[in-house]
């Protein structure tokens, strides 16, 4: 196959490049560097017993309180939630209000700009949501979190929202009989008395409290091996234990060395995969990811292996670097999705990366079936709504497909390692990223992003051609039929076949009006003209 290039002159208004904030109150006054939550948990009752030491860095000099979030206990939570004891701030009880699940603290005097403050926040309750309590499919008891967006306040008090990232440790009680996972390295594992052992996990990486982890429940464990001198395990079930450990041999060293290599370093100090009732799919918490319960059957089938890679795709984007605001949720899941096909691609081969990013397109026109208003980017709150949906995941990861044939495959690669070094263990936007892309390939890619990214549209095209023989020329004529007033500037690849040679070249245009026609000399009739032949344009395309 032959290629060759041709650029249509167009003209487009370039629209504005908009940015959105979502709702929830940040404090840009405050950091929080440091929690370490300590739990009780008990078979006799699904009441748990907290202490939360949190240590905060004072960034003003008039910061006179501090705001956690902590659900309340209600009636209409059938009297779950937490109730707040105590609070200290220097060993000295401090006066506090938990009203509205906003845990407001009084700091006794104003802090000094730059100090480290340090209270302990004492509390109890049932869980309404976040930590789940309850009995595996085997029905044996456990505990697992799911906190992804903002269900971290149901049973820990944070700033539970991406914008903030600290470093953690968990330090839990626990009947004797359960093993006890979470994020970070494991420092000890006492038993207390003939019943309780107590073990302790710290994190020495900041992350969002979406990502704190915790899973308490009979476990197998096994020590996988090593990757780059961080430990790879497994944890299952023990009745799941020789289907589990052969489920999840592969293909967590190869993707973890491939996402090392396209990205840049492993943030955390181990990975370890997780079988757990608390998930339906995967949850990317940091160091430790859960998996649904079923999916762990012995059969190492495609859908498990398909999330263990899009779960560690992850670690690299939505864990190191975290969207500063749900507004920006794409880079996190439609990162993972594209990251995803792109291990595909390198462990399995192009037609499997290209079959998926098929599936992805077909996903997005359904989606979009069904919320036509849906764009990427836009005002979101996990205080309010759903944060993603479909068109996150699957359009977020064919933008990036299309920027990287835009830019160039190097050029893409470039912008993500500058990207990835330039926010690693913080918080970036898609401005963020879109300069880094713009710096490394010299383009302005502010009417790409624009349509792509901050538009619901979808694009649709109606395409004919014929051939003149006269002229000797094939006529193509383009129509966007997409609903709304968007016109795409995008470019479109032409196939043409010819019998006589049994061979095709591809010549590229630019397209970026309503209807577009393109004259293309050619010496005779073609046995065939196919439009996007490589797979590169998220279209829904109709040839006539």
């Amino acid at each position: 196959m032959k290629y060759k290039q041709i650029i249509l002159a167009v003209i487009l208004s370039i629209s504005s490049f908009y940015c959105f904030a979502d709702s929830y109150p940040k404090n840009y006054s405050i950091d929080i560097l440091h929690y370490v939550f300590e739990l009780k948990l008990s078979d006799n009752t699904d009441e748990i017993i907290g202490k939360t030491t949190i240590s905060v860095l004072i960034k003003t000099n008039d910061v006179t309180q501090i705001r956690l979030d902590l659900i309340n206990q209600t009636e209409q939570r059938l009297q779950k939630g937490m109730i707040v004891v105590s609070v200290s701030y220097n060993e000295t009880n401090v006066n506090f209000t938990h009203i509205n699940d906003a845990l407001i603290i009084q700091l006794p005097s104003a802090a000094t700009k730059e100090a480290i403050v340090k209270f302990v926040i004492n509390y109890h309750g049932v869980p309404a949501g976040g930590l789940k309590i309850g009995p595996t499919k085997y029905g044996d008891r456990s505990f697992f979190n799911e906190n992804w967006p903002n269900n971290a306040r149901h049973w820990l008090p944070t700033i539970d929202h991406p914008y903030d990232k600290a470093t953690s440790e968990f330090i839990v009680t626990a009947p004797a009989k359960y093993k006890v996972v979470s994020n970070g390295l494991l420092l000890e594992e006492s038993s207390i008395d003939k019943e309780n052992k107590l073990t302790h996990w710290k994190q020495s990486v900041p992350v969002s409290s979406w990502l704190f982890v915790l899973g308490v429940a009979e476990f197998a464990v096994q020590q996988v091996g090593k990757f780059n001198g961080k430990e790879i395990q497994t944890w299952v079930y023990p009745k799941d234990r020789e289907n589990g450990f052969a489920d999840f041999a592969q293909p967590t060293k190869q993707v973890l060395e491939f996402y090392s290599d396209y990205v840049g370093p492993y943030a955390y100090e181990k990975l370890a995969n997780i079988q757990s009732p608390s998930v339906s799919g995967g949850m990317e918490t940091s160091s430790a990811i859960f998996y649904a319960e079923n999916l762990v059957n012995g059969k190492a089938d495609t859908r498990l292996r398909n999330v263990v890679i899009h779960e560690i795709a992850h670690q690299w984007f939505g864990n190191a670097v975290t969207e500063s605001s749900w507004d920006d949720a794409w880079l996190s899941e439609g990162f993972a999705t594209f990251f995803t096909l792109l291990f595909q691609e390198n462990a399995y081969g192009y037609e499997e990366f290209v079959t998926g990013l098929k599936n992805a397109r077909k996903s997005v026109y359904s989606y979009a079936k069904k919320d036509s208003t849906f764009s990427i980017i836009a005002e979101r709150s996990a205080e309010i709504g759903p944060v993603t949906s479909g068109i996150t995941y699957q359009k977020g990861a064919w933008t990036l497909h299309m920027l990287r044939e835009k830019i160039g495959h190097d050029n893409f690669r470039k912008g993500i390692q500058a990207y990835y070094t330039k926010y690693f263990n913080a918080n970036a936007t898609t401005s963020n990223f879109k300069e880094e892309m713009e710096r490394v390939s010299k383009q302005d890619l502010t009417s790409f992003f624009n349509q792509w990214l901050y538009k619901a549209d979808n694009l649709k095209l109606s395409a004919h051609w014929d051939y003149d023989a006269d002229s000797k020329k094939i006529n193509l004529s383009l129509k966007q039929t997409q609903f709304g007033s968007l016109v795409f500037d995008f470019p479109i690849e032409v196939e043409i076949f010819n019998s006589d040679t049994n061979s095709s070249e591809i010549l590229r245009f630019q397209v970026n009006t309503k209807d577009a026609k393109i004259s293309i000399p050619y010496n005779k009739i073609p046995t065939a003209v196919k439009l996007d032949p490589r797979t590169i344009l998220l279209a829904e395309i109709e040839m006539k």
